[in-house]
């Protein structure tokens, strides 16, 4: 059976509490990113949302990781932390022209993130949407939109989604509506409930599901158990993208470990 790549990772790879835990012992802070990458498949870079950055240093991460490794970027909060989401166009036009395309085939998806207080208005969320960019500089570009307020939880924000081919994520958390309604030609989800007293973030029987769920997600499938607002999307393979992030953070190396494991196991 024909499957989307499944890519598992976490946000960062700079953090003090993975030294000596995830990090060897005296391991070059230098060289993080390279351990990183040699361990996972992707990583979702959160500096972008707080900054932009130079070309050099998209150049410079691309140059640093494996072939077949892919960052995920997300974008910045002045696109996202707005009234009027349909004034962004500016705001979007200066994140994707940074120099994002330095990456090559090491871009992957623009997580575009939402406040928890932002409310759904269809009108102008759809007029956001449109001014997502499909190129940039030649280089084709991939959209995920992750919302967090509950009025979001309706049909029509699918059908706008799905409209735009933006990818809706998914988000495993205690704090923020889940969705798991599959919108764009890939899967994105955000895996923020870990504990840690868990080793592993989350207890071996729910890394299992997740597992399942990955696979499901890869083969086109929605999986029953996750919650969705509208119909199923066409059974199509996708790839997939699953990030252990938030939560007890200094978990989250081992989970993404673990669960890349049982995939390729």
């Amino acid at each position: 059976m024909t499957t989307g790549k499944i890519r598992i990772g976490i946000g960062g790879w700079t953090y003090e509490p993975w030294r000596g835990v995830f990090f060897p012992e005296k391991w070059p802070i230098k060289r993080e990113l390279e351990y990183a990458a040699a361990q996972l498949t992707a990583i979702e870079v959160n500096g972008t949302y707080y900054s932009s950055q130079k070309p050099a240093t998209f150049a410079s991460w691309a140059k640093t990781v494996p072939d077949g490794f892919v960052f995920a970027l997300k974008a910045s909060r002045y696109c996202t932390n707005r009234k009027v989401l349909a004034e962004a166009s500016e705001s979007i036009a200066r994140f994707t022209g940074q120099g994002i395309v330095e990456l090559g085939d090491r871009l992957g998806p623009i997580l575009w993130q939402f406040m928890a207080t932002k409310q759904f208005d269809p009108d102008d969320f759809g007029a956001f949407l449109k001014l997502l960019p499909t190129h940039q500089d030649g280089v084709a570009l991939r959209h995920a939109v992750q919302v967090r307020h509950a009025s979001f939880q309706v049909p029509e924000f699918v059908a706008l989604a799905r409209a735009a081919g933006v990818a809706i994520v998914y988000a495993d958390s205690a704090d923020y509506p889940a969705i798991a309604d599959v919108s764009g030609d890939f899967v994105y989800a955000r895996l923020e409930a870990a504990v840690e007293e868990e080793p592993t973030g989350y207890a071996p029987a729910v890394l299992d599901r997740w597992a399942e769920a990955a696979r499901g997600w890869a083969r086109g499938e929605a999986p029953d158990h996750l919650p969705r607002l509208a119909e199923p999307a066409p059974v199509v393979p996708r790839e997939t993208f699953v990030f252990f992030i938030n939560g007890a953070k200094v978990r989250a190396p081992a989970g993404a470990m673990a669960l890349i494991e049982r995939i390729d196991g």
